[in-house]
């Protein structure tokens, strides 16, 4: 896998950890940025830097035998684009600058899509259909992003119709094109073969990712029959839960024996988080707390890490660990602790202010020190993992032997 591809994936990490610590330093002291475009540039170096980016790289790396100049080409055209919208958001917000650039970014992905769909090979018919069902929830979230001129210039940004089409991107994006190319990786991995448990499995995934959208649909036009779809995409997504368990559990425990332990930690942990993710929303089918997790900004930024850095990053950090470009030892180990101590406390922290807000009984004594500290743990071990990968010679013989 390439160094300096991977190495970019986890400085965009960084610059957008360090602009989060930014955020909450905002509550502590406040310096003179807008929040709100602050915000955004945050929100996108990590999820198209980050995410988007690391995932390029793992699809090329794992489906694509024939690695053209052309792959090469267009990651670095991305990160431009992603470069861009890193220098323009914090200072204009959605504006000329930042839109081109997250218009690149867009076409981008399309040349992606089209180059994976044509070029990719795998003998596992498990990750080709999730990776081309990844593609596809990809290509799909984009409709939202090209809803939002007409949105804004029809109705406004304050209309339902402008927060449907963020939501219907950020959905998609998260548990369509993310979260099942993370599988994609996972089942190649796992060599899982086809069978009619894994056809039930795919599914209920996609189905179940479907339908789920129909809750923050309900958010801002509520109606009935939007419980009623989402509560049917809960169901289903649970059952593929049960079925995705059983497919894994002999396979996984294969993994997990001859991994690392440091490995062996990131896979456990990415997927308790993944099981935590599908347990909480569960309980959007009660419509009082699903209402109330949407009122409370605490319980939604708690939601949205849950899945960015307990999930996607997770399984992302797992399968780094794996390559040849880290060597795992002590120092990483400390590190990979500390990110995951970070974004436990992070988590708790926003869970339970968010249940004080629903009581109205007030915020934790030191609550944003403590989220900044919390903060600074998530960029402290994202850092020991860049300065690891900088080391020369990464890999020695024991290391390989033990992974």
């Amino acid at each position: 896998m390439p160094k300096k591809l991977v190495f970019t994936c986890l400085i965009n990490f960084f610059i957008a950890a360090i602009l989060g610590l930014a955020l909450r330093y905002t509550y502590l002291l406040p310096i003179s940025i807008n929040y709100r475009f602050l915000t955004h540039a945050h929100s996108h170096v990590a999820m198209l830097g980050w995410v988007y980016l690391m995932i390029y790289t793992l699809f090329v790396h794992y489906f694509i035998p024939n690695k053209k100049p052309v792959y090469n080409t267009l990651f670095w055209v991305t990160q431009i684009a992603v470069v861009g919208m890193l220098l323009s958001f914090p200072f204009q917000g959605y504006a000329a600058i930042s839109i081109t650039f997250s218009t690149l970014h867009i076409f981008c992905s399309y040349f992606f899509v089209r180059l994976i769909w044509k070029n990719h090979k795998t003998q596992s018919t498990t990750s080709k259909l999730l990776l081309k069902a990844s593609l596809l929830f990809m290509l799909i979230s984009t409709i939202g992003v090209w809803c939002l001129g007409p949105a804004v210039g029809l109705l406004g940004q304050a209309s339902a119709f402008y927060q449907i089409a963020i939501q219907f991107f950020l959905h998609f994006q998260f548990n369509g094109w993310f979260l099942i190319a993370i599988l994609a990786i996972f089942f190649h991995k796992l060599q899982l073969t086809d069978s009619k448990q894994f056809q039930r499995f795919f599914k209920l995934l996609i189905a179940s990712t479907i339908l789920t959208f129909a809750l923050p649909v309900n958010w801002f036009v509520p109606h009935a029959v939007l419980l009623w779809l989402n509560g049917l995409g809960v169901v289903l997504q649970i059952a593929a839960l049960l079925i995705f368990i059983k497919l894994i559990k002999a396979p996984f425990k294969i993994v997990l024996k001859q991994s690392h332990k440091l490995i062996r930690f990131m896979f456990q942990f990415a997927m308790f988080c993944f099981i935590l993710k599908i347990g909480l929303q569960t309980l959007s089918l009660i419509p009082d707390i699903s209402n109330t997790a949407f009122q409370h900004r605490n319980l939604v930024i708690g939601f949205i890490h849950l899945t960015m850095l307990g999930v996607i990053s997770g399984f992302l950090f797992a399968y780094i660990l794996q390559t040849k470009l880290v060597k795992l030892n002590k120092t990483l180990t400390i590190g990979m602790y500390v990110f995951v101590l970070g974004f436990v406390l992070t988590e708790l922290i926003l869970i339970v202010q968010g249940g004080l807000f629903y009581f109205g009984a007030g915020l934790i004594p030191k609550y944003y020190l403590l989220l900044f500290i919390s903060s600074l743990l998530l960029t402290l071990g994202i850092l020991s993992l860049i300065l690891n990968i900088l080391k020369p010679n990464n890999y020695d013989t024991k290391t390989l032997k033990e992974t």
